[in-house]
């Protein structure tokens, strides 16, 4: 499918049928590119779609670049607003966000007349929230993607609610990446305001791979993750080492750890050496193309966090073929689903037991490979921008 295109929301609020090149779509992001995280890869990603559709696209930021720190620039047909204050490591923090935001969205600023602003933000966003209360005093459309999971440890559920009651009454469309990060606004918001997902978006082709055939006794998992607390790279080399553990004499694991961040050293200590069964390799951060040539080389994807928003690194994987293994409280539950694209389990145990399965049940995963493979995933980047079209004709209904 591709993006149906557009008239302006301004003539008749349409936003299916008809083409027009004068829409106005606004992102606002606290971070964007250069920064190379989840949040940013995916915003940049989906605004350089929509101006190869011909639109008028805007990113508003808290992020500066090597060229802009406090002004405007173009980049890959997108209109960059760089909006910045100095902070230490340049985080996305400006003390007159508000002010800043509204000049920019009011009549003679640099992204005046917007037909949809599409707010993104993730457990903590300093800059991009301000801009949803911005826009609807604007009387703008306002759509708001959370691509984090709310509550628990991350914000007290007092103060999402506050958050998200203001969004409502305001007239704002909610989304979410997936249902988990779904999930916390449904409980809050009732049955009566819809929370639709937009999830990220994945370009199917560019990760497809010709599976490299291994050795048949070795099964050989691999990780794209950054080395971090949240990340579980810990937990993952214990729970393959006890898996290892589990198998029938002459079977063996191979982990591949793709990434690099602060647990680095810890996560080469838990690693025993001694087992005969077992290989983990920390290989650091690679390119696109080496983490390509990686998953082709590999048998199964394993994503061991808990706190898991979406899980675009599992996708890829998914994408190119591999069976995943997950916990189904995350997002990658969303497409991911249990003995169909991989596995899901509820503990670290369930994880180890799921580990040892597809090292011993040749069958399972080929099919669950052979689906992967020939299934593409409805998160595909024509359908995402469908989506997210979608969201923009509810937000001009609201406004």
């Amino acid at each position: 499918m591709a993006l149906r295109v557009l008239k302006s929301a301004r003539s008749a609020g349409a936003w299916g049928g008809g083409y027009s090149r004068d829409v106005r779509i606004v992102h606002i992001s606290d971070c964007y590119a250069p920064r190379l995280g989840g949040i940013e890869t995916q915003v940049r990603a989906l605004a350089i779609r929509q101006a190869e559709q011909g639109h008028d696209v805007h990113v508003v930021t808290a992020t500066p670049s090597a060229a802009v720190r406090n002004g405007s620039e173009v980049l890959d047909g997108v209109k960059v607003h760089r909006v910045t204050a100095r902070m230490p490591a340049d985080l996305p923090v400006h003390p007159r966000v508000v002010k800043e935001i509204r000049t920019a969205l009011s009549s003679g600023g640099v992204a005046a007349g917007a037909d949809a602003v599409h707010v993104h933000g993730g457990v903590v966003s300093p800059f991009a929230y301000p801009g949803a209360k911005v826009s609807r005093g604007l009387g703008l459309p306002t759509v708001v993607t959370i691509h984090g999971v709310w509550g628990g440890v991350f914000r007290p559920l007092a103060q999402l609610a506050e958050h998200i009651t203001s969004w409502t009454s305001w007239g704002v469309a909610l989304t979410a990446v997936s249902d988990a990060a779904a999930e916390p606004i449904r409980r809050i918001v009732g049955a009566a305001v819809p929370v639709t997902l937009v999830p990220n978006g994945i370009d199917a082709a560019r990760w497809r791979v010709v599976p490299v055939a291994g050795d048949s006794d070795e099964l050989r998992i691999v990780a794209v993750m950054r080395l971090a607390p949240r990340k579980r790279s810990v937990p993952l080399v214990t729970m393959v080492q006890q898996a290892a553990h589990g198998l029938p004499r002459g079977k063996r694991i191979r982990l591949v750890v793709v990434g690099n961040g602060p647990l680095e050293s810890r996560t080469r200590r838990a690693i025993d050496t001694s087992m005969p069964n077992c290989t983990v390799d920390l290989v650091g951060r690679l390119t696109p193309d080496a983490v390509r040539s990686t998953l082709a080389s590999s048998d199964v994807f394993i994503a061991p966090a808990l706190l898991e928003s979406f899980g675009i690194a599992a996708l890829e994987a998914r994408t190119a073929g591999l069976p995943v293994l997950a916990y189904a409280s995350t997002g990658i539950a969303s497409f991911v689903h249990d003995e169909v694209e991989g596995l899901l389990a509820t503990t670290d145990g369930g994880m180890v037991a799921n580990i040892v399965r597809l090292a011993v049940d040749d069958s399972l995963r080929a099919r669950i490979a052979e689906h992967n493979r020939a299934t593409e995933p409805i998160e595909s980047w024509p359908n995402v921008l469908e989506l997210v079209q979608d969201a923009y004709a509810r937000a001009a209904e609201l406004a």
